[in-house]
């Protein structure tokens, strides 16, 4: 698997897992710890770009999943 795919297939998972809890992108935003955007959310949700650890680490905690979950 190579860096795009890779990127994509996390977004795409960020992405299910807000849609399945009934958020929108705005509403992650809001409950995401520290300074982020939507603008942010929707480029690591294209795959656009590559979010630090942290930054999963801190989409995990507002999703309420286990890191793990967003990279499986």
């Amino acid at each position: 698997m190579d860096k795009q795919e890779l990127l994509k297939n996390v977004g795409k998972r960020i992405q299910d897992i807000r849609v399945s809890k009934g958020l929108t992108q705005v509403d992650l935003v809001g409950k995401i710890d520290g300074d982020i955007d939507t603008t942010n959310i929707s480029r690591i949700e294209s795959g656009r770009t590559n979010p630090t650890i942290y930054t999963l680490h801190r989409i995990a905690v507002a999703l309420d999943v286990k890191l793990e979950e967003l990279v499986k």
